[in-house]
């Protein structure tokens, strides 16, 4: 069993060396406590989710229903539970914290401005996250260098230190194209969307298709002027250089 340096300094040339299913057994083995896989329904996610369930292994799957995802979204939930006979626990935002939040800005009134959207994200969101992550030794996500820069610099393997748990991006060296040839290859079910131009699926309101050649990202948030991509699961809370939301009254 790994200590928390040794596994930063061993986990990341170690991982580097596995396949990708490999990566989550190898992880499984080398911690001890509760593993948690955050699924967001993308493609990553799917191939994920298909490698933990043919190796039977324990690790905590969870998504954080936001209320506002697409309809076609909840169908892929539901066949994804049927085609591996798991379920995928729902993690929901606070009930006081979302209806305030609706209060204070309208019920779209994230399109007014960053700072609101921020904080419809933190509320439906990040904050569900916080609670999904309580007490969790390692967190996996799917995200891949390829993406953008911020996902780029999460690496492979890193320490969360706002939350004080290691983090690991099994897919990190993978590209999308890979990822979609391997849940073609394996029949993994993804989500209908995909099909018409949707690269990276999030809340119905803030998730447009793109058009051929565009960076995956740009669906999403696209009305806002430059700037990271990102709802505030993936940036570190610590750092000087991400803002800090006003969740004041929420």
């Amino acid at each position: 069993m790994l200590d928390r340096t040794g596994s930063l300094e061993t986990m990341a040339p170690a991982l580097a060396k596995l396949a990708a299913p490999r990566r989550l057994a190898y992880l499984r083995d080398a911690l001890a406590g509760r593993i948690v896989f955050t699924h967001g329904f993308g493609v990553e996610g799917q191939l994920i989710f298909h490698w933990i369930c043919e190796a039977g292994l324990d690790i905590d799957v969870v998504t954080f229903d936001t209320g506002r995802l697409f309809p076609e979204t909840y169908e892929l939930w539901a066949a994804t539970e049927a085609r591996y006979g798991r379920r995928i626990r729902a993690i929901y935002p606070n009930t006081g914290a979302l209806e305030r939040l609706v209060a204070r800005q309208g019920i779209d009134g994230f399109y007014e401005s960053k700072a609101a959207r921020e904080a419809c994200c933190a509320v439906r969101k990040t904050r569900p996250l916080d609670r999904a992550l309580k007490g969790a030794a390692a967190w996996i996500a799917g995200l891949r260098a390829d993406q953008n820069e911020v996902r780029r610099d999460g690496g492979l393997v890193g320490f969360d230190l706002a939350r004080k748990l290691t983090k690991v991006n099994p897919l990190f060296d993978w590209t999308r194209e890979q990822v979609l040839a391997e849940t073609a290859r394996l029949g993994v079910p993804i989500n209908a969307l995909h099909a018409q131009g949707f690269a990276s699926i999030g809340c119905a309101p803030c998730t447009r298709a793109i058009a051929p050649g565009e960076p995956e990202r740009n669906g999403r948030w696209w009305w806002e002027e430059g700037g990271h991509k990102e709802c505030g699961l993936h940036l570190g809370r610590l750092s000087p250089d991400v803002p800090k939301t006003d969740l004041s009254g929420l």
